[in-house]
C-alpha cells in the first residue's frame, strides 16, 4: 500500500502520434512529484474506465481522447482532479490552458499549479464534446481524411482531404433552433473553447471555463463563401454580416441530412439531428 495520491494516466496506443518513450518520461516525471501512476488506455475499441481510488486523471493525447474521457467522467458523475498532456495531432484544450509540453515541467504543473482550471463539457446526443463542433466543408474533410496518411504527415492530411471535398462540393440545408429562433443555413460552427483546428479562432470570446456556446452560421456555403469565412478565421475577423450570422446560447438543436458528417473535437461525431446543451463542469482539480 502507498499513501501517494493515485494518478490515472490515460493514453491511446493506437494513435498515429503515440510515443511510448514520451509516455514513459511523463510517468517518471509524475512519479517524481509524488504520484502513484497507473497507465490505462482509451480508444474507440477500449473505452475509458475510472480506476477505483483515482484522485487525478491525466489524459495524454489529442482532443479525441480528451473527449472520450470527459464524456465517461460526466456520465459517471465523477469529478476527480483532471489535467491534459498534449500528445495528439491537435489539442485545443491544452492550447487554451497553455499546458507545458516538457514532461518535468508538466509534472510540476500538475502537482503545484494544476488547479483552478475548468471545463464545461457539452452534451451532444448521447455523448459529449469539449472544444468545438462543425457541420460544413471542414467536417466533410475530417470524415474523408486518410488515417495512414495522417499517421505519416499529421495534420497536413486534413488539407489533402479538403482538396477532395472541394472537387465534390455540397451545400446541405440545415436548420438551427435556439432560444425561440429557427434559422436556415448551410454550415454551422459551435465553439465552446477559444481555438479551432489549431491556433485559429472563429469565436474569440469563447472560453472553456465559461457557461455559454458561441455559434457561427453560414446562410450560404458556396466555395467562395467558405474561402471568405476561412480567411476571416485566419485573420481573426469573423463578424456578423453578409452570409454570416453570430449567436450565443446554452442549448440548441441542429437538423439536416443524415449523411452530412459532423466534426466533433477533430473527429467524426454522431449523425443529425443533434441536441446540444451545456452540462455540469468538470474541474481541473489539484492532487487533494
Amino acid at each position: 500500500m502507498t499513501d501517494r495520491p493515485l494518478l490515472q494516466l490515460v493514453h491511446n496506443p493506437a494513435s498515429g502520434n503515440h510515443d511510448p518513450a514520451r509516455i514513459a518520461a511523463l510517468i517518471a516525471a509524475l512519479e517524481g512529484q509524488g504520484f502513484a501512476v497507473v497507465a490505462t488506455h482509451s480508444s474507440p475499441t477500449h473505452p475509458f474506465s475510472l480506476l477505483d481510488g483515482a484522485q487525478h486523471v491525466c489524459v495524454a493525447g489529442g482532443d479525441g481522447t480528451v473527449r472520450h474521457v470527459v464524456s465517461a467522467l460526466v456520465k459517471e458523475g465523477s469529478a476527480p482532479g483532471f489535467s491534459i498532456y498534449p500528445a495528439g495531432t491537435i489539442n485545443l484544450v491544452a492550447r487554451e490552458w497553455q499546458t507545458p509540453t516538457e514532461p518535468e515541467a508538466f509534472a510540476r504543473h500538475v502537482a503545484q499549479d494544476g488547479a483552478a482550471r475548468r471545463l464545461h463539457p457539452v452534451a451532444l446526443n448521447d455523448t459529449h464534446f469539449v472544444a468545438c463542433l462543425s457541420i460544413g466543408p471542414d467536417a466533410r474533410a475530417v470524415a474523408a481524411v486518410s488515417e495512414p496518411l495522417k499517421a505519416k504527415i499529421g495534420r497536413l492530411a486534413y488539407g489533402a482531404a479538403l482538396l477532395k471535398v472541394a472537387l465534390n462540393w455540397t451545400r446541405p440545408e440545415l436548420t438551427v433552433e435556439l432560444e425561440g429562433e429557427r434559422l436556415a443555413c448551410e454550415a454551422v460552427y459551435v465553439a465552446k473553447g477559444r481555438y479551432f483546428a489549431g491556433p485559429w479562432q472563429f469565436a474569440p470570446r469563447a472560453r472553456l471555463a465559461m457557461s455559454d456556446l458561441h455559434l457561427v452560421l453560414l446562410k450560404r456555403a458556396r466555395r467562395r463563401d467558405f474561402v471568405a469565412f476561412m480567411l476571416r478565421v485566419l485573420t481573426g475577423r469573423v463578424r456578423e454580416g453578409g452570409t454570416i450570422m453570430l449567436r450565443t446560447c446554452a442549448a440548441l438543436r441542429i437538423s439536416g441530412p443524415g449523411d452530412q458528417p459532423v466534426q466533433v473535437d477533430g473527429d467524426t461525431g454522431p449523425v443529425m439531428p443533434l441536441t446540444i446543451a451545456l452540462t455540469m463542469p468538470v474541474l481541473n482539480g489539484d492532487r487533494q
